[in-house]
């Protein structure tokens, strides 16, 4: 358990790294709220109070944010892809700007947001949507930890593993190994440990964490904790 439990509100919970963070949070003695969409609140786990609201509209919630220090914003279109740009725009920047508002409105003390590495060579709209949100968040004024990694390796999401071979390349030539270690590879693990460290550490204004920070940040949980997570893929 951790020494200083917070008080989390979640949106994404029943989601590809919410769910294993909900649990790790849980698991540490945090207490977790998490919005759900009606008829989902069976997907979180024991110990979870469910928010059944809608992301996209924060006047369906605000009002449950109240009494929570830290909101993990988490809400965004299932594996993302250059087709999807509408619904990025639709979906993903909507539910940030709502959260924002409603976690500014309850006085949070600190705001955890998944981004995206930029600059990158493709995905441009999804991209152009999470600078937007990063703007919004910095403009909030609100305290945050914005977490920028690539490609997340898990279930469903491991055919980059065959680029491994050439990320060990590039990050061995002075040249290409700045963009190398911005785009690289991270797992599942790795982002879960991220994000649970960005809630134990909170920031006293805007931190960024970068895939190298999301490494080494997930790799001191794993020696506290005594979990293992790969240290690095390169």
């Amino acid at each position: 358990m951790h020494d200083t439990a917070r008080n989390v509100f979640l949106t994404g919970g029943t989601g590809y790294m919410g769910r294993r963070l909900v649990i790790r949070l849980l698991e540490r003695g945090h207490r977790v709220r998490t919005l759900v969409r009606p008829g989902s609140e069976g997907k979180l786990p024991a110990g979870c109070t469910p928010v059944i609201a809608n992301a996209l509209d924060r006047t369906s919630y605000e009002h449950q944010v109240a009494g929570s220090d830290t909101f993990v914003q988490l809400v965004g279109v299932a594996h993302p892809s250059p087709a999807k740009a509408v619904e990025f725009r639709r979906i993903d920047l909507v539910a940030a700007r709502e959260a924002v508002f409603a976690a500014k409105k309850a006085d949070i003390r600190h705001f955890v947001y998944v981004s995206v590495a930029h600059p990158a060579p493709v995905m441009k709209t999804y991209i152009e949507v999470r600078m937007e949100c990063e703007g919004m968040i910095r403009d909030s004024g609100l305290p945050a930890t914005i977490l920028r990694p690539w490609y997340v390796l898990g279930p469903g999401h491991r055919w980059p593993y065959a680029l491994i071979p050439a990320y060990w390349l590039l990050e061995k030539i002075p040249a290409t190994r700045p963009g190398a270690q911005r785009l690289g590879l991270v797992t599942l693990d790795q982002m879960v440990a991220a994000l649970l460290y960005a809630v134990e550490n909170p920031s006293g204004d805007v931190r960024i964490l970068d895939v190298p920070k999301i490494r080494a940040s997930s790799d001191e949980i794993a020696s506290l904790s005594g979990v293992g997570c790969p240290k690095s893929l390169v």
